[in-house]
């Protein structure tokens, strides 16, 4: 019986120690602005994209899929970035298109999330790419709970048909965002929360 209530002791401790680290990544994960090398190692990455699979989705269509940009592939996300302005504008001043080449070197990694819908009479697609939105705060939430500094971009990039077509993006794919991942080399973005009875009320009928 002394085993037991023993092994019983070790478990809850074991879920309680769980259950802080978990809240300590909901309560107090904040963005990194600025990213450098060194990348994550593979272990790292790999529970970063593992905690995108276990995002919110409805029906469990995994509407979404990712595309990893790192070394060179970069400097060619750059130089489709310049493109894609250059259609806009083509009078573009040269110190813009030069600041939209650097873009995508902001940061060692960047995870491209990708809402990729899936034929479902029950699942809008409104609701399938909330999911893929879900699976990228996964993500920055397994990145803050393993030291990785993360950052949430997207900006006129994200939702220009060149730089989509770019990519590989079916004319029903979106972008969800540019997630750019790396070792924390600036200061955090320090966010004071607001009082909770701000946004919660009850309803009463």
């Amino acid at each position: 019986m002394l085993d037991s209530l023993a092994t019983w002791r070790d478990h809850t401790h074991k879920s309680l120690r769980q259950s802080m680290k978990a809240l300590d990544a909901l309560l107090n994960r904040s963005s990194s602005p600025k990213l450098s090398d060194p990348l994550p190692n593979e272990k790292i990455l790999e529970n970063i994209y593992r905690s995108a699979l276990r995002a919110a989705d409805h029906g469990v269509l995994r509407p979404w899929r990712f595309l990893l940009i790192k070394g060179a592939a970069r400097d060619r996300l750059g130089e489709l970035f310049l493109a894609a302005a250059i259609c806009q504008d083509p009078q573009l001043p040269p110190e813009k298109q030069a600041s939209l080449k650097q873009k995508p070197l902001r940061a060692p990694l960047i995870l491209v999330i990708i809402s990729n819908p899936v034929e479902d009479p029950k699942v809008p697609i409104f609701e399938q790419e909330l999911s893929a939105a879900a699976a990228t705060q996964n993500m920055l939430l397994a990145a803050y709970a393993q030291g990785v500094g993360a950052m949430w971009r997207t900006g006129s990039m994200a939702y220009d048909k060149t730089v989509m077509v770019g990519l590989g993006l079916t004319a029903a794919e979106k972008i969800i965002g540019f997630l750019y991942l790396g070792t924390t080399s600036g200061a955090t973005k320090n966010l004071n929360d607001p009082p909770v009875s701000q946004f919660f009320k009850e309803w009463n009928a």
